[in-house]
């Protein structure tokens, strides 16, 4: 299994014996008994050499629209298995269009977004379908995550995918329209959406409509579910809890700004340039300290509602309610890196568990068959149900 570490560029990998091979690149100083593979994204052959000895590889490598293809296309063409934690919509649904076929036909997985991004959330509608006595045709989660006296922080990183992935939003949408997918059924009452900003009953504050890949990694969940599995698609909205009034201010006057200044060039520049700034300390070039960390953990509850066992999901209003609930650490770091290696450890003992002997996938089609939300469970990830 080889690792590459969450740097930008070059990939800094485990080693095993690629000494004598013809690509060099520039070896850094680093204090460790274990051998490195120094893999470059801009020079294909390196990143051959490193899939050539990997069974495994972990991707940590952001923002992925600017340097997670070469590393796709490497582990495909090589025979190595690739996982990445990487929470871009575009880059995730953009590597199903363009590898599911070719990673087929070689046998290869390729699994995006096993970490925070977006394991919990995938996983977590399959654990509440899996505990739901009946049809389960309708789930709102809610995010909340909790700090320290320091607060919390995220990585420039991910700051950076966040503004190229607004700039560019319109190409998701074409990018979508290339796949030619029907509209999923909508199986018993179908559930009205919220407004953007409302105050949840369930988290005591006010919350808006989670922004990441989770929706876009759970709809593609549930249409491979559906289509290959013949099972019940469930209708999904996700939300993430942003506090009293003065955060919504802040979010309010913050907001306006970003959307402003992704759609220019300069903006861009300087939004990436000052992330700290922009972001009223949310995100930094240093990203959080080992305080805030230790101190943060995240919490995200599903509220599900559908038919109980023997009555028809087409025949009048859900009359069935579950409550589940995801807990971890850190999201960023933590939880992240748990869910990635578990993930990476399910693939590697469980392959004949996987569907179709490889292909591009979500974490839940990837896993549903595994026992990986037992391993998340044992390793800080934990899964429950909770009274309704």
């Amino acid at each position: 299994m080889v690792k590459c570490q969450p740097a930008v560029s070059p990939l800094h990998c485990r080693r095993t014996e690629a000494e004598d091979r013809a690509v060099v690149v520039a070896m850094p100083e680093l204090r460790t008994d274990i051998e490195i593979i120094v893999a470059d994204v801009s020079i294909e052959e390196s990143l051959a050499i490193m899939c050539q000895q990997g069974v495994v590889i972990l991707n940590c490598v952001g923002p992925y629209r600017f340097y997670g293809e070469p590393v796709v296309k490497a582990c495909v063409e090589n025979g190595a298995h690739y996982i990445d934690i990487c929470g871009e919509p575009q880059f995730l649904e953009q590597m199903q269009l363009e590898y599911h076929s070719k990673a087929l036909a070689r046998g290869v997985y390729v699994i995006g977004s096993c970490g925070f991004d977006s394991i919990p959330a995938d996983l977590g509608i399959l654990y509440t379908q899996r505990q739901f006595k009946g049809t389960l045709t309708a789930v709102e989660s809610f995010l909340d995550i909790s700090s320290g006296s320091q607060g919390s922080s995220g990585h420039d990183a991910t700051w950076q995918s966040a503004v190229y992935g607004f700039a560019d939003s319109r190409s998701l949408c074409q990018l979508r329209k290339k796949f030619g997918h029907k509209p999923l059924p909508v199986v018993g009452a179908k559930v009205k959406k919220r407004g953007f900003l409302f105050f949840s009953k369930e988290l005591q504050q006010y919350v808006i409509p989670f922004m990441g890949s989770d929706p876009s990694v759970v709809r593609r969940t549930q249409r491979f579910l559906y289509e290959e599995e013949q099972q019940s698609p469930v209708q999904y909205s996700a939300y993430v809890g942003v506090g009293g009034l003065f955060s919504v201010f802040k979010l309010f006057c913050g907001g306006l700004l970003f959307w402003f200044m992704v759609k220019f060039s300069l903006g861009r520049r300087l939004l990436t340039m000052f992330p700290s700034f922009f972001s009223f300390g949310m995100f930094s070039k240093a990203g959080p300290t080992m305080k805030q960390i230790e101190d943060t953990c995240f919490s995200l509850t599903f509220y599900g509602e559908g038919y109980s066992e023997g009555r028809d999901p087409s025949q009048g209003r859900p009359d069935a309610r579950i409550c589940t609930q995801v807990l971890g650490a850190e999201p960023g770091y933590v939880a992240t890196v748990s869910a990635m290696v578990q993930a990476a450890v399910t693939l590697l003992n469980e392959l004949h568990s996987l569907p179709r002997r490889g292909g591009v996938y979500s974490p839940g089609s990837a896993f549903y068959k595994t026992s990986l939300i037992d391993r998340l469970h044992s390793h800080g990830i934990m899964f429950s149900v909770r009274n309704y």
